[in-house]
């Protein structure tokens, strides 16, 4: 086995009609990327996607990016809400093969802890053959709060992205290394590997 990291595929999808339509810049896709780029240590190979709020064309596009550019993550972010346009949740469960529940509802818990408006998010996470796709809520401190946690909280509240490296190890995908001072991957013992020098 080389001694270097697997490499790391991430679709990240912003949903959203008025920042696809140049209204206004997207800020979205910057915040999922700063944050995945401090937090994995592996190569990324990054597969962006700014989209309209088109329930079918949400789904073709999640397709493309497990199908077609085979990204072993994909996480979105936008149209999670009830307002009409909001069906980002729709499209991620018609793609879907398995529903992880757990991630939305962790999600959904750390939210909580700023707004009572979180019970609104409709956030949900699938797998598509060897792919774990997440929806993540829209604006960016929500972004790294969901993905990171509250550490300094009493009592703390584990963030999701936790879980993440280990999901995909079970679903057949490339073995991710965290920087533990950003998040630390949960793995149970008999799943970890010893910790490889960066590229």
């Amino acid at each position: 086995m080389s001694d270097s990291m697997d490499k790391l595929r991430i679709g990240i999808v912003s949903v959203s009609d008025r920042a696809s339509s140049g209204v206004y810049a997207d800020q979205g896709l910057p915040a999922l990327q700063a944050w995945l780029t401090r937090a994995i240590r592996n190569s990324i190979e990054w597969a962006p996607r700014l989209i309209p709020d088109d329930e079918a064309g949400i789904s073709a596009t999640l397709r493309e990016l497990v199908d077609d550019a085979h990204c072993d993550l994909v996480l979105t972010t936008g149209g999670t809400g009830p307002a009409p346009r909001d069906v980002t949740p729709e499209a991620t469960l018609a793609v879907a093969h398995k529903q992880m529940p757990g991630f939305g509802e962790q999600m959904r818990t750390i939210s909580l802890a700023f707004v009572p408006t979180a019970i609104l998010s409709r956030q949900v996470a699938v797998i598509r053959g060897k792919a774990l796709i997440i929806n993540l809520p829209g604006q960016p401190k929500a972004i790294a709060e969901t993905l990171e946690g509250l550490p300094a909280a009493q009592p703390p509240v584990r963030g999701i992205f936790a879980a993440v490296p280990y999901c995909i190890d079970l679903i057949g995908g490339p073995y991710i290394e965290t920087d533990d001072a950003v998040c630390k991957a949960f793995r149970p013992k008999s799943a970890q590997r010893a910790p490889r020098a960066a590229n």
